[in-house]
């Protein structure tokens, strides 16, 4: 059976998609949040030690861990879905807009005009910039893997689906850190070019050709193993995720005891680009004449992120205990419910749209 046949049947599939994890996503992060924080404070030196184990500024066990969340997703990745993109010429142009040159400018402005400005005096100072660096590491990656759950629970086109994140994946490699080492730039805050190299290398291009040669293997023994092993590996990612968030919220945890409202302000500018990027992808798709099950997954991708990705590239570049991780976690943390709300809102207005 073909990867794209594949990936089409379970596109196509009816019914609700989500797993419990995916579903109560928000739950599980807000639990991480409390467990993190009471285990920061409850054994420091452990999580200190923890934070040691590092070589060439990467934490081992983050990077093991970041592996098993990334890899089970890019499995699913089918790039010879690339074909596909001519036949959705419109739709790709429209998501690739706003993925590249809207969704990483319009937060980089907002976390200028938020965290720098209105909502500076309520944040600690020193740590301004890094709050900035997360907001842009986590607009500067389109979602590699929950896109596929949103595309189904939407209607949308699998084949789609299939090119544009095929196509994201690939541009991914190549534009992530030097879009990321622009903004940060004219944001005025200085990163070591080699440490975002090496994230690059190490969370995407590694991560992908593992993928992909596990999952050329597993589609010649049938679909039957492909499907097999997708299943009993699928809870991998959100569980690796959950312990990540864990850790990261016993670094961060006497700094949220300090002052709670951090992560409500960070949501803001994040909140805003979700909604702002969505319409504005599910509106220029109407101009443009694209069908609604092509608008649909297009507004979905335009607005969501590879949040696993911003996680381990803001843990790498700045640390467990930074600002940039810290807003990082919070776009996990709004992912799922706001995610569902666009959902909602793109399948209510299909009349609208239709007309």
């Amino acid at each position: 059976m073909p990867a794209n046949q594949y990936e089409t049947a379970d596109q196509a599939s009816p019914g609700d998609p989500m797993t419990i994890f995916e579903r109560y996503l928000t739950v599980w992060v807000l639990l991480c949040i409390v467990a993190g924080i009471t285990a920061g404070q409850l054994a420091p030196s452990l999580f200190q030690a923890i934070g040691r184990l590092e070589i060439a500024k990467v934490n081992l066990p983050v990077g093991l861990l970041i592996w098993v969340m990334i890899i089970p997703m890019l499995v699913k990745v089918d790039f010879s879905a690339l074909h596909e993109v001519k036949n959705h010429v419109r739709g790709i142009g429209v998501t690739l807009f706003v993925n590249w040159l809207v969704k990483p400018f319009s937060m980089a402005l907002l976390g200028w005009l938020f965290v720098r400005n209105l909502f500076a005096p309520m944040l600690p100072t020193s740590q301004l910039d890094s709050y900035i660096a997360g907001l842009i590491l986590l607009a500067a990656a389109p979602c590699t893997a929950m896109v596929f759950v949103w595309s189904r629970l939407s209607k949308g086109d699998p084949l789609f689906t299939l090119s544009q994140v095929a196509l994201n994946d690939i541009i991914m490699v190549f534009a992530f850190a030097p879009m990321v080492a622009f903004l940060l730039g004219i944001s005025a805050i200085s990163i070591p070019w080699g440490t975002l190299t090496t994230s690059v290398l190490l969370y995407i291009v590694i991560p992908v050709l593992i993928a992909q040669i596990w999952r050329k293997t597993l589609l010649a023994k049938g679909s039957a193993a492909f499907d097999a092993t997708m299943t009993k590996i699928g809870p991998w990612s959100i569980s690796a995720l959950l312990i990540t968030l864990t850790l990261l919220f016993a670094f961060q945890g006497e700094a949220i005891i300090k002052q709670p409202l951090v992560i409500a302000l960070l949501a803001i500018p994040i909140l805003i680009q979700v909604f702002f990027n969505s319409a504005l992808a599910y509106w220029l798709n109407k101009v443009v004449g694209e069908k609604h099950n092509i608008a649909g997954p297009s507004a979905l991708i335009g607005a969501s992120n590879f949040f696993e990705l911003a996680v381990a590239a803001a843990i790498s570049l700045f640390g467990f205990e930074s600002g940039a991780a810290l807003a990082t976690v919070v776009g996990v943390l709004i992912e799922v419910p706001v995610m569902l709300l666009v959902v909602k809102v793109v399948n209510a207005s299909q009349s609208w749209y239709e007309t």
